[in-house]
């Protein structure tokens, strides 16, 4: 997770401004996401799902297209792919009824 974020903030440079995570062991590596980054990493609650609800909405969604129990391991790239669009192109209430996709691109042209 550590290399993947690091690539992503790469790409995204400056427009990254802060993360938050859970306490999973994925992102042990925080630390190292903050030295290079300059990016502040901050650490939702243990059993505060509120404090990621965004979060906690966007997995029930998914959880539409990977059922619970469903292993993403056995899932291949193109089906993610396929999966991540529809996700993607969704307008949201919290983004003035736009979708993700647009409120991402929009900040990259700026």
């Amino acid at each position: 997770m550590t290399r993947t974020i690091l690539s992503l903030a790469n790409q995204l440079q400056d427009r990254l401004k802060t993360l938050t995570v859970d306490h999973g062991k994925e992102f042990a590596g925080y630390q190292t996401i903050e030295d290079q980054t300059k990016v502040k990493v901050y650490f939702a609650h243990a059993y505060s799902l509120h404090e990621r609800g965004s979060n906690e909405n966007r997995n029930r969604v998914l959880r539409r297209f990977i059922p619970k129990g469903g292993s993403i391991e056995t899932i291949s790239d193109e089906e993610l792919i396929q999966i991540n669009w529809p996700l993607n192109a969704r307008p949201l209430k919290c983004l003035n009824w736009r979708t993700p996709i647009e409120v991402f691109l929009e900040c990259l042209q700026q």
